[in-house]
């Protein structure tokens, strides 16, 4: 589903070289729910872009859902990012000027050949399947940090995306909302088959996943 073979990421400026990631072999398996954990600056986030196909590795190969991406064109890159990629922000990146339903359908407006009806429709079905369908008039300014989590994570989610990538999800939530995002998402993963990969600092929640892989300095360390 998701593998990275002796993939690196090194920044250069004109007087300094930072090594993000050195060397990384990953592979996870279709259906999986792996964390990611490690110190500020490690190379989490980084290696969350690279798999998302928002950065580029400087060397190494990747395959995401099966499909060898070296290469790619731009266009070809943000096809995949639609049809096979879900994103889960810390800070949930939703359009406060425009309602609950309408920013859960903003990943659809990029695929051809889905009308308005159908839209809806799977905007409406994603927000049940997070417990946010009596909120679809709402603004995102009117939920609770939890409720704009889970609008992110229907957001996610309605393109019925083969891998679902999370950065921080709980990051910015009390302890009771934590737990309740984190068990939409195991819901997924259970029993949608949804393969994830969680960036986290929290060993409470990176503990509730079928792996954990840690990082140091741009390493993996397991």
């Amino acid at each position: 589903m998701i593998k990275l073979i002796n993939v690196e990421k090194i920044y250069r400026t004109s007087s300094i070289e930072t090594v993000a990631l050195n060397k990384v072999n990953i592979n996870i398996q279709k259906g999986e729910f792996v964390s990611v954990m490690g110190p500020s600056g490690c190379g989490k986030s980084t290696l969350l872009n690279i798999i998302g196909l928002l950065d580029e590795p400087t060397s190494g190969t990747i395959e995401i859902a099966d499909t060898p991406i070296t290469g790619y064109a731009d266009k070809k890159l943000a096809y995949l990012r639609n049809e096979k990629l879900g994103f889960i922000f810390q800070s949930y990146h939703l359009i406060s000027d425009l309602s609950v339903l309408d920013n859960v359908e903003i990943p659809l407006l990029y695929r051809k050949g889905v009308s308005g009806s159908v839209r809806r429709k799977l905007a409406l079905e994603a927000l049940e399947k997070v417990g946010l369908n009596s909120r679809t008039k709402h603004f995102p300014n009117q939920l609770s940090g939890g409720q704009r989590q889970r609008v992110a994570i229907a957001r996610a989610i309605v393109g019925n995306p083969e891998v679902l990538l999370a950065d921080e999800p709980t990051g910015n939530l009390d302890s009771v909302m934590g737990e309740e995002i984190m068990n939409i998402m195991l819901n997924l993963n259970k029993t949608e088959g949804t393969t994830i990969v969680m960036v986290t600092h929290d060993e409470y929640m990176a503990g509730k996943t079928e792996r954990l892989i840690r990082f140091f300095d741009g390493r993996q360390v397991n």
